[in-house]
């Protein structure tokens, strides 16, 4: 009997909230807000933090005091704060400290840049790169290290692949690590030799372990230094949150010491990778959330298999242009499902990283394996790329309740090599963006930066249109597979705040969530899809504070 009345005062309670002035408005803008409830609007407010008010600049003036601040945005368009659902923040701020070969066309450009850097460097330091492909040179096969030896013999070297997933070091750095002819590779891993038996320099997946344990690890001032390099450069493009594809348990504490003293103006979905028993300690804790309103730490990230570019993606039948090969898998099955039960038990949610279609179908099995064993309604497993399918295996997301993240930036960079790499057929099963979403499940969306380029705009593009930046190939690379634009928009928005049970707080300009949001030079909602690109940030906003400018 005592309900209404109680009602009548939390409702007379908001009703007073909703009245004090605002901290904050914003005027004069058009507002995309990625709410289905009221989807555009001209004016928002804000306080402590928290948007007040989503409408006409009538209802934002009302609630305008003496105090309050006044943003009039001329008219420029106001979107959601952007969330790279998939992305690696100290990766990124070391990678931009590290030698940038990201679009070298020959091994030669890749040497030219690794000498100049030597020049600077003193003799027997170090020196790593990050971002060459050899599927955008004219020889298209993995690079050997001869020419890289002869031209820097004083330093060791080491260069990883832009998908993370291969290393390319000289003779320096394979003697450091002693990695002989005589060496096996190590399981889930390959060492590329050549004719002769003899390694060449390049290291696939689990073996570019040999290398990195002999490499000096990053002090502590320089983790600092490149984590808040990569969030300063996250901002600079809109972001407002990133879900944080491996983060160790060290990192964890950097970002947490970085959080408590009011230095990380970026909300991280931090997934927890490390070894089995930090992650047993990890779950025994329980989830933690909004950690300094900053951190989320309630999910964890596995990889079972490789990338498609360096044919470490573990795929059902053989490599179309390496006959007997079939990627490889580089984490066991066993384990996967051992651990899936625990986070299920355990209130964590469990991230899988798998690109073929031989990794995939093992995340699926392995999770509905795991939820007969430790049922469990809303778990929201997630597979992490999902980029090659088979077609048998696409209901199966919906049917498990698991989420395919993916990231539309890898369709359109990688869309020239596919059909060469795993044939024309098994093609249509790759980036089926289309397919998933008619199942029922949601896609959100990402760069997995800095294995692409950071601008969340590219793969926003990327998901209405599955062309490249020059608009190739016409019509878009399988293009029924294309989203509408505003479901690109909320791959970017709010599906990734769902993909991190955040959709109350976070995702879309909604009363009582954080006032996250971006102000963008142009409308990407009309404007012509050639142009989206040229788009600029104008202002990112974190709850209610400007932390980036242009």
């Amino acid at each position: 009997m005592r309900l209404i009345p109680l009602l009548a005062i939390a409702l007379a309670g908001q009703s007073v909230l909703a009245q004090q002035p605002a901290d904050l408005i914003v005027v004069n803008a058009n507002i995309w807000t990625s709410d289905v409830n009221r989807p555009r609007a001209e004016a928002l407010a804000v306080r402590d933090g928290l948007i007040v008010f989503v409408g006409s600049r009538r209802g934002a003036e009302a609630m305008a005091g003496p105090r309050t601040e006044r943003m009039d945005v001329g008219g420029l368009t106001v979107i959601a704060g952007m969330v790279d659902a998939h992305a690696h923040l100290l990766n990124l701020g070391l990678a931009l400290r590290r030698v940038d070969l990201v679009g070298t066309r020959s091994l030669d450009d890749v040497i030219a840049r690794v000498r100049a850097r030597a020049v600077d460097t003193r003799s027997g330091d170090w020196i790593r790169g990050r971002g060459w492909d050899q599927n955008l040179w004219a020889d298209t096969r993995f690079p050997t290290h001869q020419s890289l030896s002869s031209a820097v013999p004083d330093h060791p070297v080491a260069m990883t692949r832009v998908d993370g997933h291969a290393l390319f070091v000289n003779a320096r750095a394979l003697e450091l690590a002693g990695i002989t002819r005589d060496t096996p590779d190590p399981s889930g891993g390959r060492i590329i030799r050549d004719a002769d038996g003899d390694a060449t320099g390049v290291l696939v997946d689990n073996a570019m372990a040999l290398v990195n344990r002999v490499m000096a690890r990053e002090s502590g001032d320089e983790t600092r230094a490149a984590v808040l390099a990569a969030i300063a450069e996250a901002n600079r493009w809109g972001l407002t949150g990133i879900h944080d594809a491996g983060v160790s348990e060290g990192l964890l504490s950097v970002y947490e010491e970085l959080a408590r003293t009011g230095r990380y103006p970026l909300r991280n979905y931090v997934m927890v990778r490390d070894n089995e028993a930090t992650l047993d300690r990890l779950m025994e804790r329980g989830p933690r959330l909004a950690v300094h309103d900053r951190l989320w730490v309630r999910s964890i990230k596995i990889s079972v298999d490789g990338a498609l570019g360096s044919r470490g993606a573990a795929m059902i039948e053989e490599y179309s242009d390496e006959p007997g090969v079939t990627g490889l898998i580089t984490f066991p099955d066993s384990v996967l499902r051992r651990i899936a039960v625990k986070a299920l038990r355990s209130g964590f949610q469990l991230n899988v990283h798998a690109i073929g279609d031989r990794a995939n179908r093992m995340a699926l099995d392995a999770f509905e394996w795991a939820l007969g064993q430790a049922p469990r309604g809303d778990h929201r497993f997630r597979v992490e790329h999902a980029q090659n399918l088979h077609r048998q295996d696409i209901p199966r997301f919906a049917q498990l309740d698991v989420i395919p993240s993916m990231q539309g930036s890898h369709q359109t960079s990688d869309m020239a090599w596919v059909p060469n790499r795993i044939g024309w057929n098994r093609s249509q099963g790759a980036y089926v963006w289309r397919s998933l979403l008619n199942t029922g499940v949601v896609i959100p969306n990402g760069s997995d930066f800095p294995v692409e380029q950071v601008n969340p705009l590219i793969s926003f593009r990327a998901f209405f249109t599955r062309m490249d930046n020059n608009g190739w190939p016409a019509g878009g690379w399988f293009p029924a597979e294309r989203t509408t634009r505003m479901e690109a928009l909320l791959s970017m928005t709010l599906w990734p705040a769902y993909a991190a049970f955040m959709e109350n707080e976070s995702g879309s300009l909604t009363a009582g969530k954080y006032a996250d949001f971006v102000v963008l030079s142009q409308d990407i909602m009309t404007v012509d899809e050639r142009a989206v690109l040229d788009t600029e940030v104008v202002m990112t906003v974190l709850g209610g504070h400007v932390v980036y400018r242009r």
